[in-house]
């Protein structure tokens, strides 16, 4: 599968949750980015890195969902952490496998 392909597989699975979430994406972007996996701005503007084209789907999903779920509410407090679990269940486990992933890539 080349770089575009995952790109496009990327995006449609973003959608997916889009619909999912009840949310309106703005703008869809996957871009190289130096130190987060993805940003999401209060417009509606969402930024991936071409870093998670290379993670598992679990891994991906966390991310879509983090940052989707930031378009309801802006912070991590109790309500997006009771969203985070009704979508995606221990979501925590993600998160720590996501650290990890993040460590290996800085630390090789």
């Amino acid at each position: 599968m080349t770089q575009a392909d995952r790109v496009l597989t990327f995006k449609a699975r973003v959608r997916q949750w889009e619909t999912a979430l009840d949310v309106k994406i703005v703008r869809l972007a996957v871009r190289p980015m130096r130190a987060k996996w993805a940003s999401c701005s209060t417009k509606g503007h969402l930024n991936f890195s071409t870093d998670l084209l290379h993670l598992n789907s679990k891994l991906q999903d966390y991310v879509i969902v983090h940052e989707l779920l930031h378009l309801r509410t802006p912070n991590h407090g109790k309500l997006w952490k009771v969203f985070m679990r009704a979508h995606l269940g221990e979501y925590e486990v993600y998160e720590a496998e996501l650290k990890h992933v993040m460590h290996s890539q800085s630390n090789p």
